[in-house]
């Protein structure tokens, strides 16, 4: 700000602090001399005021008006005035809407003025800050992983053979074992945090935009939670949200790019930190004045898409082969009765091309590096779901016995989901309340037939003991069905210090009622072919800070023994 500009602020401000405290001191009730036979003093300094601009013509006006009305002699002010001495003052009653006037405008004048001329904040701020909104959360939590002693100790880590040289599965060229999870020894006391930093953009009135940060220990899909540890080394972060939202009339947002889960679920189905790609389409309709409005979300989400240049090592490159979720959900809300609320809603969730493949033989021995199917293995899974071998590999003629068989694997059902949601919530006592959930999901394209004709090169989970020694799609030990049911109790909304609520819940999730990929990762550590109960609680200690503790016990449902209940202890702070 040059000198010339600073002086002309302080006598703007002057000017107007002096005619402020006039005008003010009047109003309320300051002293008026009276001259006899003239105009009072109070008259001349408000016409010295308009004079001057700080008084606009119509406040200026309205004070005349009052002051004149006041100086007209009725009879007692003739009696008063009789009786006046020299150097007494009259004090003129100004109505309260006039001071508030006269104070607004004196206000709005030097705030446009200063504006105007760049003295004041407003143009020191870009306009476009105005318009960002930041969002965050930060969690520490300590997690304690305990596995019962009776659990089988050969649990095959099919993800890690899928994300490396596949699995040579000839004993005669390979006697090792394949890579196994740790199912049998306790992981206590994991100190783990989860950081997301976000930016919201308002871009018009119709559009905005986001970018959220992320921590993870790795880019898998279902957490965003690190270990800590590691020799003090620094930790990741991912680019885990990037989206624009269009909303071209009342009730529509179209959002595309990656962001969160756009579908009303439970992480029965997806997790709670699962974002999605894509584009999704949102719509919600009130009907009436009664509590009642319906809603809908389409998405369209590409899962994978095959490597554009497969097989690298042929001039000849496969066909584009994409895996596809497309989703439509549809529900309602109803409040209704003394705070009464209740929300359904059912969804269709087709997983297109995601089931595994069996290959064309493919010649590895003679330097072939892979085979036709290798696209349709997942590109991360978590465990239950039944899984096939994709590779049909031919056999060396000079040594068949001997031939590598690197296998890879693949999904043997296909998925097309059936999804129910219901919650119920109503008001108790002292402002406590009441919340009942039901989550139900059936897979309408698991058929036993069909996996076990797909699957050529052979079953490798979920396959039960032949009992006549020759096993057939009756063996495959696996079920279409998921459900969960919960209730919450307590302050449903955690808002302030001192609110508390406590859950208990049940899950059942059957091996191929939904992709292992996808759903929570710490309930039996993340998967399907599970079941258990749950409980938790959380209290709000700090505003916008709050204490978590939640218990889960679960074990599978059928083949081996694996029995993992997890612990954890965890403070949530948003900003």
């Amino acid at each position: 700000m040059t000198r010339s500009n600073s002086y002309s602020v302080l006598r703007h401000l002057r000017r107007s602090a002096v005619a402020t405290g006039i005008v003010l001191v009047l109003a309320s009730g300051g002293a008026h001399a009276q001259q006899g036979g003239g105009e009072s003093t109070m008259i001349k300094l408000i016409r010295g005021l308009m004079d001057s601009g700080a008084l606009t013509p119509e406040a200026g006006q309205a004070l005349l008006l009052e002051a004149q009305r006041d100086a007209v002699a009725s009879p007692a002010a003739s009696t008063a005035a009789s009786t006046a001495q020299a150097g007494d003052v009259r004090v003129p009653y100004i109505p309260q809407t006039v001071r508030d006037e006269i104070r607004d405008e004196l206000k709005a004048s030097v705030m446009a003025e200063a504006k105007a001329n760049g003295w004041a904040a407003p143009d020191q701020v870009p306009d476009w800050t105005q318009r960002l909104r930041v969002q965050g959360d930060v969690r520490v939590r300590n997690e304690s992983r305990l596995y019962s002693e009776r659990n089988s100790d050969i649990e095959v880590d099919w993800a890690r053979i899928n994300a490396g040289n596949g699995y040579d599965v000839n004993g005669n060229t390979h006697l090792g074992l394949p890579p196994l999870r740790n199912n049998r020894q306790d992981r206590t006391n994991s100190w783990r945090i989860r950081a997301r930093l976000g930016v919201v953009a308002d871009l018009g009135e119709h559009t905005r935009a986001g970018v959220r940060l992320a921590t993870g220990n790795d880019n898998g899909p279902v957490s965003s939670t690190q270990t800590l540890g590691g020799g003090l080394a620094k930790k990741d972060v991912w680019l885990d949200q990037a989206w624009l939202s269009w909303a071209p009339v009342q009730g529509l947002d179209v959002i595309g790019g990656r962001f969160s889960n756009p579908y009303w679920s439970t992480d029965t189905l997806f997790s709670n930190d699962l974002n999605f790609d894509g584009v999704a389409f949102k719509y919600r309709h009130a009907l009436g004045d009664d509590g009642f409005s319906l809603f809908a979300t389409l998405g369209l989400t590409p899962l994978e898409y095959s490597s554009d240049g497969f097989p690298s090592t042929s001039q000849s490159k496969m066909k584009s082969e994409n895996k596809w979720l497309n989703g439509l959900q549809v529900g309602a809300d109803w409040q209704f009765g003394n705070e009464q609320k209740l929300r359904a809603a059912v969804g269709y969730f087709d997983f297109r091309n995601i089931a595994g493949e069996y290959s064309q033989p493919c010649a590895l021995y003679a330097g072939a590096d892979f085979c036709s199917s290798d696209w349709s293995r997942p590109a991360f899974m978590q465990k239950g779901n039944t899984l096939m071998l994709l590779r049909n590999i031919a056999l060396n003629p000079l040594d068949p016995a001997n031939t590598p068989m690197p296998q890879y694997v693949g999904l043997a059902s296909e998925f097309e989901l059936l999804d129910l949601n219901l919650a119920w919530e109503t008001p108790l006592f002292a402002g406590y309340a009441l919340r009942l959930e039901g989550h139900g999901i059936k897979n309408l394209a698991f058929d036993r037939n069909a996996m076990w004709r797909r699957a050529q090169g052979g079953i490798v989970t979920n396959l039960a003991t032949a009992a006549n020694g020759v096993a057939g799609p009756q063996d495959i030990d696996s079920g279409d069905m998921a459900y969960m049911a919960q209730a919450t109790f307590g302050h449903l909304a955690l808002k302030q210090a001192g609110d508390w609520n406590l859950w208990l819940g049940y899950k059942r999730l059957e091996a191929d009622a939904l992709p292992d990929a996808y759903n929570d990762s710490n309930f039996h550590l993340g998967g399907t072919n599970a079941k258990g109960y749950y409980l938790g609680s959380s209290y709000m200690f700090d505003k916008n800070v709050s204490l978590t503790g939640r218990w889960m016990a679960a074990k599978e449902i059928t083949g081996a023994p694996q029995s993992i209940d997890v612990f954890q202890l965890e403070v949530n702070a948003g900003f």
